[in-house]
C-alpha cells in the first residue's frame, strides 16, 4: 500500500515557515511584549463575565494603584507573553462572574483576543491558555465596601 504524502499545507506551520507583515523585504517591524500584553487583557477584559485578572495579589495591588491620583489602569496584569518575530502565545489568568459559563466566557477570550493581537500587531497567535483562578460571587461586593473605606479618626 503507497505511503500518503502529506503536503506542506497540512503540516503545522513552524515560525520559518509563517508569512508575516511584519517581515517585509523592505524591513522588519519588532513589537515589544507589553505590547501584545497590554492588547490581550483590553480584549480580555470586554469579555461578559470577566470579573478580573490576575491572581489575588495582582488584583489587591492593582486596586491599590487605581486609587491613586493620576495613576494608569494595569490593562496587562494577569497576563504572560511569548513572543517571537512572528508568533506569540498568550497566558490568561482570569476571574469569573458567578452564574457564567467558564467554558462559554473561555471560548470568548480566546475570539476577542486572537482578533486583537492578530489585528493590532499582525502576529499570529498560536495560543491562549487561560487559567480560571476564582469565582467573583455578588455577596463579595457587599464586603468590600466595608473593608476598602478606611475610618479616620
Amino acid at each position: 500500500m503507497p505511503e500518503a504524502k502529506q503536503s506542506p499545507s497540512n503540516q503545522n506551520p513552524t515560525e520559518d515557515t509563517v508569512r508575516s507583515p511584519l517581515v517585509t523585504e523592505m524591513g522588519t517591524t519588532t513589537i515589544a511584549e507589553n505590547v501584545v500584553a497590554k492588547l490581550t487583557g483590553i480584549a480580555a477584559r470586554e469579555v461578559p463575565g470577566v470579573f478580573g485578572m490576575g491572581n489575588a495579589a495582582r488584583r489587591a495591588f492593582d486596586t491599590l494603584t487605581d486609587r491613586i491620583p493620576g495613576s494608569q489602569t494595569n490593562v496587562s496584569g494577569g497576563v504572560s507573553v511569548e513572543k517571537g518575530e512572528k508568533q506569540t502565545a498568550i497566558d490568561l489568568t482570569i476571574v469569573v462572574e458567578y452564574g457564567t459559563s467558564i467554558v462559554e466566557v473561555a471560548e470568548a477570550i480566546r475570539r476577542n483576543v486572537i482578533r486583537a493581537v492578530e489585528q493590532g500587531t499582525g502576529l499570529q497567535v498560536v495560543e491562549v491558555n487561560i487559567d480560571v483562578t476564582d469565582v467573583h460571587l455578588p455577596e463579595d461586593d457587599e464586603e468590600a465596601p466595608a473593608k476598602d473605606s478606611p475610618e479616620l479618626n
